[in-house]
């Protein structure tokens, strides 16, 4: 590896060749040296794959972009999962070019779809490679002279069916984008989640779980059509509607995905299924705060304890707790100071028990009104505020929607 210093470099970028003739490479690393960039080279001999995967420099995980030459020649197949491979590895940071011979539609469609920006000619012009260089050093400087924020992640877990998770994660999440923010609310549930229907929105278009399958072309604009909208601002991704026994998720692509919709939010609210799979476990490893939700009732108790039992071995999960006391009463038979002894972490939310009004309010379709000033949406304001950074003021929102359950 060789590292070019630039007196005054603008952008970190690690160039990647595989399988290139040492030709070509030293005519990309000259072109790459005579950029204002500070530079590190990598050549790698084989075709590479999430099988054969290579040994990622340091250099490389911190550039703020990569610049990837694959040879199409030699192993066309090996590759179009190389320049797969690549885009996976680096998400949202690769540029791949493919080198070859050849410029037929066949060449053109593979590389494409393997997921290449550019095609160029074998042996290299210096005069298109200094072309793309141009227009790409454009891009990046357009493009990331404006960093993309990192929003926060809170993911909702009931410790049994029945404590109120959903209800607790769609309020929660309806009272942030009363606060102003711009919020997320995915479903995360395998199939029949409840989401859409707590909010009176259609979401049997586009799920979650497609748009994680897609996550090596996902953009902003392939985004927008898996987004449901509801009135208030808050916007949903929606769980499968129907069933399907060969549904999986790759909990590596769930979290590229999850990384990706950092920076379009400022917050993203997940509501989860109870058990403790490998998906789900991904999912707290993105977030920043996992919220347990349980009922003051012995059995939601018991599992509660156990559930935080489970993830005590994962010491960085322990640190994200945040544990929710739903349908709290002051003259319940279990006490907060017993369930923190039970449980041996503390309480940091306790939410009233306003069973019929949120029942009443999911009936319609529709989030709890804000208007009647009920301590469960006292709670859930004094919570958001603090989130947020706010004082919990809330500005109105105008408009009702056109869809109830009863419809």
């Amino acid at each position: 590896m060789r590292r070019a210093h630039r007196n005054t470099p603008s952008l970190d970028i690690s160039v990647l060749t595989v399988c290139v003739d040492q030709d070509s490479t030293e005519k990309l690393e000259q072109a790459t040296q005579r950029r204002h960039w500070n530079t590190s080279h990598e050549s790698m001999t084989e075709y590479i794959s999430a099988v054969r995967r290579p040994a990622i420099s340091l250099e490389a995980k911190k550039a703020n972009a990569v610049l990837a030459v694959v040879d199409f020649d030699r192993d066309p197949q090996a590759a179009e999962e190389s320049a797969t491979f690549l885009k996976q590895l680096f998400h949202g940071k690769t540029f791949v070019a493919a080198l070859s011979s050849r410029h037929d539609s066949d060449l053109l469609l593979k590389a494409m779809r393997a997921g290449c920006n550019e095609v160029l000619r074998n042996p290299l012009d210096e005069t298109q490679l200094a072309e793309m260089l141009e227009r790409q050093n454009t891009h990046w400087l357009a493009t990331m002279g404006h960093n993309r924020s990192a929003g926060k992640v809170l993911s909702f877990f009931g410790c049994k069916g029945g404590v109120g998770t959903t209800t607790i994660a769609v309020n929660f999440a309806h009272t942030l984008t009363r606060l102003q923010k711009k919020v997320l609310l995915i479903d995360n549930h395998a199939e029949f989640g409840h989401v859409c229907l707590y909010l009176g929105l259609d979401g049997n278009r586009y799920h979650f779980h497609e748009l994680i399958r897609n996550v090596n072309r996902l953009d902003s604009e392939l985004l927008r059509g898996f987004i449901a909208r509801h009135s208030s601002g808050l916007e949903v991704l929606s769980s499968p509607e129907l069933h399907d026994p060969n549904r999986s998720i790759d909990p590596d692509a769930l979290e590229r995905t999850i990384d990706f919709l950092r920076g379009e939010y400022d917050y993203l609210i997940l509501d989860c299924e109870t058990n403790l799979t490998e998906v789900n476990l991904a999912v707290m490893d993105s977030s920043d705060e996992i919220c347990l939700v349980a009922t003051p009732e012995i059995g939601a108790v018991r599992d509660l304890s156990r559930y935080i039992d489970n993830l005590s071995r994962n010491e960085q999960a322990t640190t994200k707790l945040h544990i929710v006391i739903n349908r709290y009463s002051s003259t319940g038979a279990i006490g907060i100071e017993q369930i923190e002894k039970a449980i041996r972490v503390p309480v940091q939310t306790r939410i009233s028990n306003n069973y019929s009004e949120c029942q009443k309010a999911i009936n319609l379709g529709e989030p709890v009104s804000a208007e009647k000033k009920t301590d469960f949406i006292e709670q859930l304001s004094k919570w958001a505020g603090t989130l947020a950074g706010t004082n919990g003021t809330h500005a109105p929102k105008n408009g009702r929607k056109k869809f109830s359950l009863w419809g």
